[in-house]
């Protein structure tokens, strides 16, 4: 399983490379990751001080540091 989640993990650092910043909604598509691996992935990229999360008027928002 862990294999699974850094295999996403790097999905989604990939996208958010490329794209910027995104709702979990466009990163899930960008990254083309499912849930729940989406939000472990991205659990363990913020454990890893990898990611801002940040809140807005419409929901969170996620980029790289």
């Amino acid at each position: 399983m862990d294999e699974d989640i850094g295999a996403a993990a790097g999905r989604i650092w990939e996208a958010l490379n490329s794209k910027g910043e995104l709702t979990p909604a466009q990163l899930q598509k960008a990254a083309e990751v499912e849930e729940p691996l989406l939000s472990w992935a991205v659990g363990w990229l913020a454990r890893e001080d990898k990611l801002v999360i940040t809140r807005d008027k419409r929901g969170l928002r996620v980029s790289l540091k």
